[in-house]
């Protein structure tokens, strides 16, 4: 059955929710409800019984087909409980202290670190937002403008290079499509045209050197943790206790140095983040074993320790995957294609394919497959309108990049909310304003693009 402009509504009432009641978790669940109600229904079901077996079956399949992320989650959880309570992050960050003296050039050394640190987004949003997050409190940036700064750059630059996880994924999916005879090479000749991401990592230094000034919720944070000495948000200093923020005695940089390049020497050849963490774990409380930093006993109380720290990430997680499914048993992605198909022109294609993609990427909060399913649909219309192959993967692509900036419940901005000590809605609030400004320019850039090079 098709549900047409109903299989909208579990997304816009996340999103609604999400505004009112200023809760990611809990907007997800809603929306989980709402789309097993529209299914129960439309197939014909009685809603006020087939909607809880649809919710639970599909819920019971997202959770048994997740393990792999369950692991990964709660492996960063232990990663950040190792080197933030054995020292090692402020051990690192007085590193960091002789280049980052002031608030710009922590800002421009986090996002330095953002490129350099190229080869995973996770790894990125993990690396940099343990590593920076004491210094930019001892400068005054908020928390929120530092998750800002981090998922800004990870994600752009990711998609940028050709050699990283993004890469490997997406010259996977040209591959498939069978217009290419390297996959690689074409996704390496559309980097030019991933417009979006240029715009977005430019964006990102106009913010530091404040050519182009934060305003908004980001604005009130800054002001907050410059004149208030307040880099969290407001509830972390009402929530938390004494002994939750008691400051931890530093140790050496190299508790910090050594294990992060060991999680980057496994990430690079495998492409396996989780089996990187778990490695960089090990080597991490070996170190400090040995240094009598900690005792076996306390290491295995930190890994426990870690998984619990990320329990309520790993429920949102898992809830944004839940939703996704909800979303492609209703056809959402294919409508929102198929309803703009009608206005396709070869000048416009470029512009509408980035718009449609990245609404798809932001209201699934799945990236990579949102990519793995515009290409084979996007692409040959392309071909066949006579517009340029190699712009319309980079609308995508751009597209998808996008959506891992915005998308508040996504795997990426979890992950990087965690790492930096906030909530997804705290990131909501303060980075949508400042990640429209590129998303804009990214639209007229694409039409303009689209014009100049359209058949």
């Amino acid at each position: 059955m098709e549900f047409g402009i109903i299989s909208l509504i579990p997304v816009a009432v996340v999103i609604i929710v999400a505004l009112i009641t200023k809760k990611a978790a809990e907007s997800l669940f809603v929306g989980t409800i709402v789309a097993a109600v529209i299914l129960a229904v439309g197939l014909g079901g009685r809603w006020y019984t087939g909607w809880w077996t649809n919710w639970f079956d599909t819920v019971q399949s997202v959770i048994g087909g997740s393990a792999y992320f369950i692991i990964m989650f709660g492996m960063f959880g232990a990663m950040i409980r190792l080197l933030d309570h054995s020292g090692a992050a402020l051990g690192f960050a007085d590193i960091a202290a002789r280049l980052a003296n002031s608030k710009r050039k922590t800002l421009l050394v986090t996002f330095a670190l953002g490129v350099i640190i190229f080869i995973e987004d996770y790894l990125n949003a993990l690396g940099v937002g343990v590593a920076m997050k004491t210094i930019s409190d001892k400068h005054r940036i908020s928390r929120e403008f530092l998750a800002f700064i981090v998922n800004s750059t990870g994600a752009a630059v990711c998609i940028l290079v050709p050699v990283s996880s993004w890469g490997a994924v997406y010259s996977g999916n040209l591959d498939a499509t069978g217009m290419f005879e390297s996959g690689f090479s074409a996704y390496a000749k559309s980097i030019p045209f991933m417009l979006y991401s240029w715009i977005a990592l430019i964006f990102v230094l106009l913010f530091i050197f404040g050519i182009v000034p934060v305003f908004g919720a980001m604005k009130k944070a800054q002001i907050r943790a410059d004149s208030e000495n307040k880099p969290f948000p407001e509830w972390y200093y009402e929530e938390s206790t004494d002994a939750e923020q008691t400051s931890f005695t530093k140790s050496g940089w190299w508790n910090f140095v050594v294990p992060m390049l060991a999680l980057i020497a496994v990430a690079i050849p495998t492409l396996d983040i989780t089996l990187a963490v778990i490695v960089s774990i090990v080597v991490a409380g070996i170190m400090l074993i040995i240094q009598k930093r900690l005792t076996i006993w306390a290491f295995c109380e930190s890994v426990v320790d870690g998984f619990k720290d990320m329990a309520y990430v790993t429920i949102l997680v898992l809830l944004a995957f839940v939703l996704q499914e909800f979303n492609d048993q209703l056809g959402l992605t294919q409508y929102v294609i198929d309803s703009v198909a009608p206005i396709l022109s070869p000048k416009l294609f470029p512009v509408i394919a980035f718009i449609v993609v990245a609404i798809i990427a932001f209201c699934t909060g799945s990236f990579w497959g949102v990519a793995a399913i515009s290409f084979p649909i996007i692409l040959p219309i392309a071909a066949e309108m006579g517009v340029n192959i190699y712009l319309a993967i980079g609308a995508v692509a751009s597209a998808t990049a996008f959506g891992s900036h915005a998308c508040f419940y996504s795997d990426a901005v979890t992950v990087t909310a965690a790492a930096t000590g906030i909530k997804n809605i705290d990131y909501a609030r303060t980075a949508l304003p400042l990640i429209a400004l590129p998303f804009g320019l990214s639209i007229i850039a694409f039409l303009v693009t689209g014009f100049v090079m359209g058949a």
